[in-house]
């Protein structure tokens, strides 16, 4: 491990040889993210957040510090650590540091002490602006730098799981700074969750366990956004794809899209494959474990490793090893074999390389965008959590649409008349 503190700026990487490696992977991922490139250039000239200090709690994937240049190349100050003890990725950290001069505080599967560490010595920056992936960044503040969060300005969160705790803080009156929820954003929700998530667990499922889908039943814990994409994917590739949810909604919507829907405890005893996906605890359990049919797949595709229950599936079993990379074998009663993928972390980074780069450079255009709006119309917040603005929204898909050569029809004065009016009829 390289660790020093001593220079202009600090940093804890796994190895800064790698550096070579992650800038090339960086800039690969830059090809592909043609908005946040656009953004890039124009915040160098204009300069939006000259001297703010921003402290980041993201996955740090080569994707991320497109995202990190483009915030430093606008002025700001930014220290970044891992939201996720296992999707760092070693050589884009090291990159971050030894080639954009981006202090980083990630290394892959560093343990919770260290994760909270590195969490504590971004917080040092005495950040204005905060961005989040999970909301453990935000959480910290609130817990132990309570005078910090009276000076932060605002924040930004990335995923679902991070807006359920933030609106929790907000509704009991806990949250000290504005919010605005980035993965709420439709440039966001509709593509990254669906599209992203969907090819991305499925890519960490096939590179952790070379499984032939085809003919499996794959369950689906959740039918959200991700759980949408992910069981889509499932589907695409030949699998039969079984739908658990709570939601009487979602799951009437999974029934119309073709999938079979059912209570997890029944899928339990015919499924191949589980995927959790509803940012919820304890989804699949003990009673679930109890009748798996052996040489079952377990992943997790939320942000915390909490929807399978780690603990349970650790006192039932009798033996334990590790069989692949990221795949792990419990031994349960009558000789069942159970296998878990990337410790239950999400499984799109502990096992591949999550998102694609052209799915997340809407993500990470609204971030970048949302933080120039915090920052320049600071005194119009107020600390509760705040849907990304509409312009902001229709910004990133126009410059989407235009990286794709893509073009729109616009409305005739007459139409526009007409939809504005409320006397014209049949």
């Amino acid at each position: 491990m390289t660790k020093i503190t001593e220079t202009a700026h600090t940093f804890d990487v796994a190895e800064l040889s790698l550096a070579d490696s992650g800038q090339k992977r960086i800039e690969w991922a830059d090809r592909e993210m043609p908005v946040l490139r656009g953004l890039r250039e124009r915040f160098e000239v204009e300069r939006p957040l000259q001297g703010v200090r921003i402290a980041a709690c993201l996955h740090v994937t080569t994707e991320t510090a497109n995202l990190m240049r483009t915030l430093h190349a606008a002025g700001a100050e930014v220290a970044v650590c891992a939201s996720n003890p296992l999707s760092t990725q070693d050589d884009t950290a090291a990159a971050l540091v030894d080639k954009y001069d981006i202090p980083c505080f990630a290394i892959r599967g560093e343990d919770r002490d260290t994760y909270y560490g590195h969490i504590r010595t971004v917080l040092k920056s005495s950040p204005h602006i905060t961005m989040d992936d999970g909301a453990d960044l935000v959480s910290t503040v609130h817990r132990e730098c309570g005078e910090l969060a009276e000076k932060i300005v605002g924040g930004t969160e990335e995923t679902t799981t991070g807006v359920i705790r933030l609106r929790a803080m907000a509704n009991d009156g806990a949250l000290k700074y504005p919010i605005i929820a980035v993965n709420d954003a439709y440039t966001k929700h509709l593509f990254d969750n669906r599209y992203g998530t969907g090819q991305s667990t499925i890519d960490g499922i096939l590179r952790a366990t070379n499984l032939l889908l085809a003919g499996r039943r794959f369950v689906v814990c959740g039918y959200g956004w991700c759980g949408r994409g992910i069981a889509l994917r499932a589907k695409g590739m030949g699998a039969q794809v079984i739908v658990t949810e709570t939601s009487p909604l979602r799951a009437l919507e999974a029934a119309m899209d073709g999938h079979a829907v059912m209570p997890l405890k029944k899928a339990a005893q015919i499924g191949d494959v589980f995927v959790t996906a509803t940012g919820n605890t304890t989804v699949i359990g003990r009673e679930e474990f109890s009748v798996m049919k052996d040489g079952a797949i377990l992943a997790n595709a939320g942000h915390f490793n909490v929807e399978i229950d780690l603990e349970a599936l650790s006192e039932l079993c009798h033996s334990r090893r590790s069989v692949r990379p990221s795949v792990e074998e419990f031994v349960l009663d009558g000789e069942r074999s159970l296998y878990l993928i990337g410790e239950g972390r999400l499984v799109n980074l502990a096992a591949a390389e999550g998102h694609p780069a052209a799915v997340m450079d809407m993500s990470f255009a609204n971030q970048a965008l949302c933080v120039q709006r915090l920052w320049c119309e600071r005194t119009a917040f107020e600390p509760k959590v705040y849907a990304v603005p509409q312009d902001i929204d229709d910004e990133v898909a126009s410059l989407k649409l235009a990286a794709m050569g893509l073009e729109l029809d616009t409305l005739t004065p007459e139409q526009e008349q007409y939809l504005n009016s409320w006397r014209l009829g049949t």
